[in-house]
C-alpha cells in the first residue's frame, strides 16, 4: 500500500491543542473549502469527486457517500438540510469522539463542503449525550472559531454562499444512531425510527429534503477535495477506498484507535495493536461493532479489513470496531451481555424487537444460571430468525445477528454450560481439549 497522509487526524507534530484552528490551518485546513468559495468547484463537481473517490459511509452500512449526496434534490427551491450523525453508540466504537475532540475542524469543513454541494444552507451535528464532558465543548469551541474566522455564516467571504452549522446534543439513546430516529429526536420527539419510504432525501428533517452522514465520512471529504479522488482510491483497496479508524478493544496489548488503510490484513492490524494480551490464543473477533456476526479466529486470521473481504468471510466491517477475544472468553457470557444491551436499547415500537430482545436475554440468563435446556438453543435461533428483517429499523437485525452467529460457531460452549449446570467451558481444566 502506498505511503499516505492521515485523512481525518491532522494532528501529527503538535503536542498541544491539536484541535485548534491554527493547527488545522497549518496542515492545509480550509483550503478545500476556500477552493469552493473561490468558485473552482460547483455543486455537481464536488459530488462527482466524492463519487470518484469511492468513499463509503463509515457509520456501519458502508453505503457510497457520493451516491447518497446525489439523491438530494439540490436544485429544488426549498430549504434543505445536512445532518451529521455523531451519536456514536455502537458498543466497541470510539473513534468519532476522537475526531470531535482532536480534529473538529476537519468535520466542520467537511460539513460545509457537503452542505453546499447538496444545496443545503443549514447543517446540524447531532452529538451523543455522553460526550457532554469534552467532545461537545471542543466541537462547539471549534465552531465558534470557524465563525469568528469567517468560514461559516451568510455570504461567506463574499462568495454568496450561505452555510450555518448548529450543535444538537442527544440524550444517550442507542436508537437515535438510526438516521430517522435521529431526525425524530432532532425535531424534539421521542427517538423512534420512521417507516421508509419516504426516505430522508425527499422527506427528512421538518419534512424537508435531508442527508444524514457519519462523522468520519464527512471529516474525510476535505482531504479528498484537496488531494483528489484518485489519491483516496490509491490509499485503500478496490471497493474500499481510503483509510478507516479502527477502534480495537478486548484482549490486545495496546487497545486504541488506529487510522489505517482499508484492506490491511487482520494479522497486521493485530500486530499494530500489540498482539494478543499476555500471548494468549486468539479465539474470536467481532470486526465491526457488537451488532455484526462474530467470527472465529480461523475465519478472520487470514482476512483483510475491508468491506468486501469481511462480508465474504461471513460478517461485516460495520463501524470498524474490532473486539478481540482470547481463549479465556466465555462466549455464552459475552452473548448475554450483548443481548442485554439490545434489550435495554429497543425503543419498543416494533413487537418482534420489543418482545424478542427480552426473550433472547431471559433465555440466555437461564442458560447461565444452570436451568437451561438444549431446546432453549433452538428457541434462541428461532426467536432471532423471527426478529431479523421484521422491524422498521436495523436494531432488530443487530440483536439477531450476534445470537445466530454465536450459536453457529460456538454452540458447543452453550451445550457444555447446559450439561454442567451453568459452568462455563473456559473454567474447566480440560477446556482447551473440549
Amino acid at each position: 500500500m502506498p505511503e499516505h497522509d492521515l485523512v481525518c487526524f491532522a494532528t501529527r507534530g503538535f503536542d498541544s491543542e491539536p484541535w485548534s484552528l491554527d493547527n488545522y490551518l497549518s496542515v492545509g485546513g480550509y483550503r478545500a473549502w476556500q477552493r469552493v468559495l473561490d468558485g473552482e468547484l460547483d455543486r455537481a463537481a464536488i459530488i462527482e469527486q466524492v463519487k470518484a473517490s469511492g468513499l463509503r459511509g463509515r457509520g456501519g452500512a458502508g453505503f457510497p457517500t457520493g451516491l447518497k449526496h446525489s439523491f438530494m434534490p439540490r436544485e429544488a427551491p426549498m430549504q434543505k438540510y445536512l445532518v451529521c450523525n455523531s451519536d456514536e453508540s455502537e458498543p466497541g466504537t470510539c473513534h468519532d469522539r476522537e475526531i470531535l475532540r482532536l480534529n473538529p475542524h476537519s468535520l466542520i469543513e467537511g460539513m460545509a463542503i457537503s452542505a453546499y454541494a447538496m444545496g443545503a444552507t443549514v447543517a446540524y451535528n447531532y452529538i451523543r449525550g455522553e460526550f457532554i464532558d469534552e467532545p461537545v465543548p471542543r466541537f462547539e469551541a471549534a465552531l465558534q472559531e470557524a465563525y469568528d474566522a469567517g468560514w461559516l455564516g451568510k455570504d461567506i467571504r463574499g462568495s454568496g454562499i450561505d452555510v450555518d452549522i448548529h450543535t444538537f446534543v442527544g440524550a444517550g439513546a442507542y436508537i437515535c444512531g438510526e438516521e430517522t430516529g435521529l431526525l425524530e429526536s432532532l425535531e424534539g420527539k421521542p427517538g423512534k425510527p420512521r417507516f421508509k419510504p419516504p426516505f430522508p432525501a425527499q422527506h427528512g428533517l421538518y419534512g424537508a429534503p435531508t442527508t444524514i452522514n457519519n462523522t468520519q465520512s464527512l471529516a474525510s471529504i476535505p482531504t479528498i477535495i484537496l488531494k483528489g479522488p484518485q489519491w483516496f482510491v490509491d490509499v485503500g483497496v478496490e471497493g474500499s477506498s481510503g483509510t478507516a479508524i479502527f477502534s480495537i478493544s478486548g484482549h490486545v496489548e495496546r487497545p486504541g484507535n488506529y487510522e489505517l488503510p482499508l484492506g490491511i490484513p487482520f494479522r497486521k492490524l493485530l500486530e499494530i495493536a500489540g498482539g494478543m494480551l499476555g500471548g494468549r490464543e486468539l479465539k474470536a473477533v467481532i470486526p465491526g461493532g457488537s451488532s455484526v456476526p462474530v467470527m472465529p479466529a480461523g475465519n478472520i486470521i487470514d482476512a483483510t479489513m475491508d468491506f468486501d473481504a469481511i462480508k465474504a468471510a461471513g460478517s461485516s466491517l460495520g463501524t470498524g470496531a474490532v473486539v478481540v477475544m482470547d481463549e479465556t472468553t466465555c462466549m455464552v457470557g459475552m452473548l448475554r451481555r450483548i443481548s442485554r444491551f439490545y434489550y435495554a436499547e429497543s425503543c419498543g415500537q416494533c413487537t418482534p424487537c420489543r418482545e424478542g430482545t427480552g426473550w433472547l436475554y431471559r433465555v440466555l440468563t437461564r442458560v447461565m444460571e444452570g436451568t437451561g435446556t438444549h431446546a432453549d438453543l433452538d428457541m434462541l435461533v428461532d426467536v432471532a430468525n423471527k426478529i431479523e428483517g421484521h422491524t422498521i429499523c436495523a436494531l432488530g437485525d443487530a440483536a439477531a445477528w450476534p445470537v445466530q452467529s454465536f450459536l453457529k460457531h460456538f454452540r458447543h460452549e452453550f451445550e457444555y454450560m447446559i450439561d454442567h449446570g451453568g459452568r462455563s467451558i473456559v473454567a474447566a481444566p480440560d477446556a482447551a481439549a473440549a
